[in-house]
């Protein structure tokens, strides 16, 4: 049973969002029992049925078709029609021009290719090609924000230069990429105020060039890119190598102190904290908040982490450029069917074979993917420049932050918590305005955050304050 299953169960529900009233209630002298509000906008109808169109079925002969190109190492064929990742590129590109057409125009699908110049584990010149599915927003205010979903279509075996070996990626990342290509069904038929962007990229396994080439691209673009989701190993539900099974638990994987931090923002948090809510860890929360849940039956166990040790994912292009970014990844890793030749040792099979690849657990996966990427899509931009006000010595909390350019939005809220608490813990609505002063509750006591809301009950992720003068 999933932790959100056993917190619903054992408090028969979870409580609703705390008044002001009731947030602000003697913070000084007594700690007010944490009240976990209900996900901040629950799934309306369409989501939930959006969610149940997420296919194991389809899921499964998905895979089934990218493992049957025999080898889908970055260095491989470009032009076999049958072997290699040239085949499997051109039949990733049929499925996302399939699933555009059914969009209304609102879906465009392109080849980014580029020449990746020998470096690590790229021993010649080699043409790299992600692709790339673009569901673009409806309400002109929020089009330009922009959320990622990828999954990387390269495998390799224990030679990550060899070409010829047989290296079907069921796992790492056939997982990733089908679940792609599934929430891109789901989502194309659907109206959603910000931009989505589906990717399979390719180079990961060589050293994840191909998203650092689609990060640095969007970085140099000016993109707004508010969120982006890796999913890379999210296959099985049961580790072979230790017996563990956990098939309603997936992992999101988010660093704290953003990796792009300058000197002067180190010195800042190294005063006043913060290296539990940088970006990428507003996100995280965000996530749990929005995809752990009936709808998924999954519980997201962030890791307070950038990725596992040695390890790394496509996220990490992204938050090198200074974007929220986190990596999903099953619960329990059977070592043995990563990056390995495919052969028995010792009554021992290895492999990334599709025979450990639960597709009811992927599944799951992508419907927590959904969730979240709809809740972020149909909801307001976290509020920009917010800060918490430090002119004066004053026991009482000011912050101010911009605008939200939003034609529909309702107003803002103020999140805070204990200092020793890593999750947001209570609530005070404020209305539409852009500056407040919580009464009797000292910055130096509390983290606070500020979250935008519209009409319709989408809220923000938290946007966590700076300090400053005005």
């Amino acid at each position: 049973m999933s932790r959100f299953r056993m917190l619903a169960g054992a408090a028969g529900g979870i409580a609703v969002l705390a008044s002001a009233a009731v947030a602000l209630s003697a913070p000084g002298t007594a700690r007010p029992k944490p009240q976990h509000w209900p996900p901040p906008h629950a799934h309306d109808n369409d989501t939930s049925r959006m969610l149940r169109e997420i296919d194991p079925r389809r899921l499964k002969a998905d895979d089934l078709k990218l493992v049957g190109f025999g080898t889908r190492n970055t260095l491989s064929s470009q032009d076999d029609p049958v072997r290699g990742i040239g085949a499997a590129r051109d039949w990733i590109k049929s499925q996302f021009d399939e699933i555009a057409a059914t969009s209304g125009g609102r879906m465009t699908v392109a080849l980014h290719s580029f020449i990746q110049p020998v470096s690590s584990r790229i021993p010649v010149p080699t043409p790299i090609t992600n692709v790339v599915a673009t569901l673009h927003g409806d309400q002109p205010e929020s089009a330009a924000r922009t959320y990622v979903v990828s999954g990387h279509y390269d495998s390799i075996c224990t030679n990550p230069i060899n070409t010829t070996c047989d290296a079907p990626g069921a796992d790492d990342d056939a997982s990733g990429v089908i679940a792609v290509l599934e929430m891109a069904r789901a989502m194309a038929t659907r109206h959603f105020d910000a931009t989505i962007i589906f990717m399979a990229v390719a180079g990961e396994e060589q050293g994840l060039y191909g998203s650092n080439y689609e990060a640095t691209q969007a970085k140099a673009a000016g993109m707004d890119i508010e969120g982006m989701f890796s999913n890379d190993i999210i296959g099985a539900s049961r580790s072979t190598s230790t017996g563990i099974s956990r098939p309603h638990v997936v992992r999101l994987f988010a660093e704290g102190v953003p990796t792009t931090e300058t000197p002067q923002q180190a010195s800042t948090r190294q005063s006043v904290g913060g290296e539990n809510d940088g970006v990428s860890r507003q996100l995280a929360r965000f996530v749990e908040e929005q995809a752990q849940n009936h709808d998924t039956d999954m519980d997201v166990q962030v890791i307070y982490r950038r990725d596992r040790y040695q390890r790394g994912s496509d996220h990490i292009s992204f938050l090198q450029q200074g974007y929220p970014a986190a990596r999903f990844t099953e619960a329990d890793e059977t070592y043995e069917h990563e990056h390995q030749d495919v052969r028995v040792e010792n009554g021992v099979q290895f492999g990334d074979l599709p025979q450990f690849v639960d597709f009811n657990y992927v599944a799951r996966v992508a419907r927590v993917n959904a969730a979240a990427l709809t809740a972020l899509a149909r909801g307001p931009k976290a509020p920009v420049n917010t800060r918490i006000i430090t002119a004066n010595l004053t026991n009482d909390t000011q912050l101010r932050w911009n605008a939200n350019p939003e034609p529909d939005l309702q107003g803002y809220e103020i999140v805070w918590r204990f200092t020793d608490e890593p999750k947001w813990t209570h609530t005070i609505p404020v209305g539409n305005v852009t500056d407040y002063t919580i009464k009797n509750m000292s910055k130096d006591n509390f983290f606070f955050g500020v979250r935008a809301i519209d009409n319709e009950g989408h809220r923000s992720p938290v946007s966590f304050p700076r300090p400053a003068n005005s």
